[in-house]
């Protein structure tokens, strides 16, 4: 399917009117209580005859919301949708209403496809070809490839949809290769990292209860990019709670929430943390007896930070000193307080893990762990990660231990494969180039989430195999592979369950597959039981494998969630239990302390020091910026800030969508109105964004929502890809890319 821009035409007044109708349906969508006009129809009246319901879980954003839909169907088709009545994650936003488009869309992918021109033509050359020829093809060259080269130049890759994670590593394994992936490389696994070098485990903050009295916000804009979420925090907000909010930017989220907003110049959040720290202990606002019972390091922070005062703070971030120290004095007066931190805006940095750590010093500074209504952990988390597998059905128990030592990334990443045993996929080019990749098989893959995105397309197409799976044919993948599997959508499909805290949600599928479609476990136990046998991968069924799932990790098989889209609650051994750190219920070896070398929150990280970096949650400028290149900040004046979130669209999906795509119809860049009358730019102009690695043509958006001297582009979009205007420098602990700290110019076009 080649990209549909021809059929797309924009005034500036058409192009204005969707910016101002996207922020307005955003905003009546998550207030609380909203009904779509067909709920409050339904409500006066009954549904018309031969109208039944049925109820799945939207995968439209990044597949942990899995907001509840509740589907209208009439002779066997899905005519409506509705937010589900009795289910955590609610209401749906314009995504989730969006599905319905997007499983009858007439340019979805329905039969495997495989390539009949060589690679590096500029059409592959798609044929139709069955099932039973696309898995013979696929195990003839992957078990040709592993008995050539050994099972590890096997790499096998998640992106989005998430879903087929556990699927897809079980697969991995299985097959005897190491080299599993994700796509949260790029996205989750940084500050989920730093937190496991700080706390012992891995957390994105808690949201606030009827106890908490503040509420930290750092990057993350729910208003936009969790509706389900924004809800609640507006009530909170209404029950009395105050909130930080730490943005660049002036969103609906700082609009609605913040008592302060820190607006800091993009990449610099860790002198933020640095500087707040600072004034916390200068001030006598820490808690001091919990830092000397359950932190290592305080003595060599307070060091560091003597030199990061508020005022450098301030010098560096862009925020006004007093709006800094009100801030701090805030966690001295409103307790307990939490924070809430975003999947990776904070670790899209080449100083990425110490940045991040910083946030969580400053949180360990202040008292508030694992207290009612502060940031907490679960006391009794049932066994499952976040796209509901479980170590056993993983194979990260008996299988992983015995191939980690064949791992790609052990001399790249090293802190990170100490971890994780998914290894770093942003080396994939590398990889390939030194031989350690031979093939592919991919889920959802999208060559366009890495920076300098040609190089991975390179490194496809210069692998000897390749399959992908997915909804749609994508030219910027695609056309770098060897056969494409078509995909079952949520509708059509049963895995993954949803899990929100002890309560679990099977999908049962609501009408078949269109076409040939699989749902992603389905085609994945069928590859595997052709591959290396039926036994291990139940007999090539998606409602066996699940049902293992269940046993795995609730003692109770599929049929006990059958029919119930209340869910299943799973009652816990025991009632919520706070400061666990006190009763050894945090550490795997029930000791008293955090699960971290010293049994402390590690300010000062063993860890990181014994793998010879910074064991302090130190700050580094940008590699480029106008502190660290001011001759390059000559000519690229502009902080560029990418892949912030936007309520129409989810990184590169559903632009194919009218019901969307009429939001925002073209790329854009927002500039502060400042910078725009200053390079003669009006809104609706095409314009030139470019940087020292590449340049892209878009549209741009004057506003306010943007600080001076920084733009925020939107990535996704193939014809204009933003990612080619970042490098590839990556932060020495996570390796994660550095999309929200570059500098770059805006010239009209």
């Amino acid at each position: 399917m080649t990209d549909k821009v021809s059929r797309w035409r924009i005034t500036r007044r058409s192009f204005l009117k969707g910016v101002v109708i996207s922020g307005t349906a955003t905003a009546l969508a998550t207030q609380p209580g909203y009904k779509t006009p067909r709920a409050r129809a339904q409500e006066a009246a009954p549904p018309e005859p031969g109208v039944t319901y049925a109820y799945t879980y939207c995968d439209n954003c990044n597949h942990v919301p899995k907001c509840g839909i509740k589907a209208v169907v009439k002779d066997g088709k899905v005519i409506g949708v509705e937010a589900r009545e009795n289910y955590p994650n609610s209401p749906l936003c314009a995504k989730g209403v969006a599905t319905i488009q997007e499983l009858y869309d007439p340019h979805r992918l329905l039969y495997p496809m495989k390539r009949t021109n060589p690679k590096g033509s500029a059409d592959p050359g798609w044929q139709r070809i069955t099932w039973d020829e696309a898995y013979d093809t696929i195990v003839a060259k992957l078990n040709g490839i592993k008995e050539k080269y050994g099972p590890e130049k096997v790499m096998f890759y998640c992106g989005d949809p998430k879903e087929p994670r556990p699927a897809m590593q079980r697969l991995a394994y299985t097959f005897g290769s190491p080299n599993y992936c994700n796509e949260s490389s790029t996205c989750a696994w940084a500050p989920t990292l730093a937190a496991i070098l700080t706390y012992g485990q891995g957390t994105m903050g808690a949201n606030p209860t009827e106890k908490t009295k503040l509420c930290l916000l750092w990057s993350k804009n729910p208003a936009w990019s969790e509706p389900h979420l924004f809800g609640k925090l507006i009530k909170a907000k209404e029950n009395g709670t105050k909130f930080i909010v730490v943005d660049p930017r002036v969103t609906p989220t700082v609009e609605a929430l913040a008592d302060i907003h820190l607006q800091l110049r993009p990449g610099t959040d860790g002198a933020l943390a640095l500087g707040m720290m600072n004034e916390l202990i200068n001030k006598g606002l820490y808690d001091q007896e919990f830092v000397a019972n359950w932190v290592q390091g305080f003595d060599e922070l307070k060091d560091y930070v003597r030199d990061f005062t508020p005022e450098r703070a301030a010098e560096i971030t862009g925020i006004p000193v007093d709006r800094i120290k009100a801030a701090v004095s805030l966690f001295g007066t409103e307790k307990p307080a939490t924070w809430l931190g975003s999947a990776s805006p904070t670790t899209h940095s080449s100083n990425a893990v110490q940045n991040h750590r910083g946030i969580l010093a400053f949180m360990a500074l202040t008292g508030n762990i694992d207290v009612e209504g502060g940031l907490t952990f679960p006391t009794h988390a049932l066994p499952f990660d976040l796209f509901a597998g479980t170590p056993q059905f993983n194979r990260t128990t008996d299988l992983w231990p015995q191939i980690r030592d064949k791992r790609a990334d052990t001399d790249r990443a090293p802190v990170w494969a100490h971890f994780f045993p998914e290894i770093q996929a942003n080396f994939m080019p590398e990889y390939v180039k030194e031989g350690k990749i031979k093939a592919i098989v991919m889920a959802g893959g999208n060559a366009m989430m890495w920076p300098q995105p040609q190089e991975y397309q390179e490194a496809l197409e210069n692998m000897e195999f390749g399959v992908a799976a997915d909804y749609y044919l994508r030219p910027w993948t695609h056309n770098y592979m060897d056969m494409v599997l078509p995909a079952a959508m949520p509708y059509e499909r049963m895995a993954a369950l949803a899990v929100f805290g002890r309560r679990v949600f099977l999908r049962e599928p609501i009408i078949k597959p269109f076409g040939e479609a699989k749902p992603d476990w389905q085609w994945m136990m069928e590859l595997g039981s052709r591959l290396v046998g039926p036994e291990e991968f139940f007999g090539g069924s998606e409602e066996k494998a699940v049902d293992a799932v269940l046993r795995f990790a609730t003692g109770k098989g599929i049929e006990e969630f059958r029919g119930k889209p209340e869910g299943v609650f799973i009652a816990p051994p025991g009632p919520e239990q706070y400061r666990k750190y006190e009763s050894g219920l945090l550490r795997n070896d029930g000791q008293p302390g955090f699960n971290t070398p010293s049994g402390k929150i590690e300010i000062y990280s063993s860890v990181l020091e014994e793998f010879g970096h910074d064991p302090l949650p130190t700050y580094k400028e940008p590699v480029e910026s106008p502190f660290s290149t001011p001759e390059l900040a000559k000519k690229y004046p502009l902080i560029l800030n990418t892949g912030s979130r936007v309520p129409m669209y989810t990184h590169s999906k559903l632009r194919d969508m009218p019901i969307l795509r009429n939001l925002m119809p073209v790329p854009i860049v927002r500039l502060h109105p400042d910078d725009a009358k200053a390079r003669g730019i009006q809104a609706g102009d095409k314009v030139i964004v470019s940087s020292p690695h590449g340049q892209i043509t878009v549209f741009a958006e004057v506003t306010n929502i943007v600080r001076p001297g920084a733009i925020d582009i939107f990535h996704g979009w193939p014809q204009a890809d933003a990612n080619k205007l970042v490098a590839r420098q990556f932060d020495p602990i996570s390796c994660f890319p550095a999309y929200k700290e570059g500098l770059c110019e805006v010239t009209k076009a």
